[in-house]
């Protein structure tokens, strides 16, 4: 395996980088409240970093959005290239690939998933859902929702279709509750998914569209909030390290003592794993290979180490990681949403112990 970025991976996340650096200030983030920056959001789709991720593919994605959460920018870029530009590409129709794409791309559609757990969403009539999932991020932003009924089947709704009602998370995600009552949704359909490219010989794009669209959908979310979980940290444990170096007691910077280095290396470690088990996820969806027991290892490292990098990093700034308006206290918010998102650690922790012991997940490589 190779993790090393290509070219083109690399432009997109310098080019990420600098933006989140330069628009996702402290100030932006305070006057955002609980909402996102249409603004920044239009900014990056300008740039060409949301349609760049059909070409850079999951693992560039997982280098963009660290470069998001070293900042808690909050826009929908996850959720809208997870459940939009990916899961279309790789499981749409034709005409569903050449309606949403383009929109997609240039941020005039977005789209945010709720995969909610078995029976939550039913099909009554022929294309008629009902059902109420109670949290969905970035809901109030999107204008379509890809949604999970209890039989595992994906669906493309309209939001303005739907109900929604503000919730407000953890996290400042733009969260709404979701209801269906008869509300009309298509299939995400398979038919004719990568036509051309299975025609041509390409057999990554045939072997990604050949798994199943629920399992592939909730996989690829789980690797890439892992590496949006991966940024939240770094940028996390970045403001303890430069608080600990300049905040001094005694006569002595923090960073000086035992203590204080010990739970930065515990940190850091600990964020290296979330990234590493990140990107081997990435890499190996992006080439074709068997990858949910690497998804949810990756999603069980984003959970259980992120927790704990969090929690050091407001730890290590003292009474002032407590303030509500500290920047390291939204990293601290950030990281416990991440922590529970698609399933918290326990679970996905049994859900892979599962897995590997039917040997299900590694098909033949």
């Amino acid at each position: 395996m190779d993790f090393t970025p290509t070219e083109e991976q690399t432009a997109a996340r310098d080019l990420a980088g600098r933006i989140f650096g330069d628009l996702s200030t402290h100030e932006r983030l305070a006057a955002a409240g609980t909402g996102s920056d249409p603004e920044l959001w239009k900014e990056l789709c300008a740039a060409g970093l949301v349609a760049a991720v059909q070409d850079i593919g999951l693992l560039g994605l997982v280098l963009v959005l660290e470069e998001q959460g070293r900042t808690t920018a909050q826009v929908p870029f996850a959720a809208s290239c997870v459940y939009g530009l990916l899961a279309v590409s790789a499981h749409g129709s034709r005409e569903q690939r050449e309606h949403l794409l383009p929109g997609i791309g240039d941020g005039t559609v977005v789209v945010t998933g709720a995969m909610a757990g078995p029976g939550t969403v039913r099909e009554g009539a022929p294309g008629r859902l009902s059902g109420v999932v109670p949290v969905v991020p970035w809901l109030r932003d999107a204008t379509h929702v890809l949604i999970a009924d209890d039989r595992r089947r994906l669906w493309l709704v309209r939001a303005a279709d739907a109900a929604c009602d503000p919730v407000e998370l953890t996290a400042p995600w733009s969260a709404g509750r979701l209801t269906l009552d008869g509300t009309p949704g298509k299939r995400l359909g398979l038919a004719d998914a990568y036509e051309a490219e299975v025609a041509s010989g390409e057999e990554r794009a045939s072997r990604v569209a050949s798994v199943d669209p629920y399992d592939d959908v909730l996989a690829t979310a789980r690797t890439a909030f892992a590496g949006l979980q991966a940024g939240v940290c770094a940028g996390s444990l970045a403001r303890a390290v430069e608080h600990t170096n300049t905040r001094e007691q005694f006569g002595r910077p923090l960073a000086a003592k035992q203590g204080v280095q010990l739970r930065a290396a515990d940190a850091y470690m600990d964020t290296e794993a979330i990234r590493v088990t990140a990107y081997e996820a990435a890499w190996r969806r992006d080439e074709g290979l068997a990858y949910a027991t690497h998804a949810l290892t990756a999603a069980w490292w984003a959970s259980d180490a992120g927790r704990r990098v969090v929690h050091t990093g407001q730890h290590l700034h003292g009474g002032a990681g407590a303030d509500l308006e500290h920047p390291v206290h939204r990293h601290f918010l950030w990281g416990r949403q991440l922590e529970a998102y698609l399933g918290c650690g326990g679970e996905v922790l049994q859900e892979l112990g599962e897995l590997i012991a039917t040997g299900d997940g590694e098909g033949e490589e």
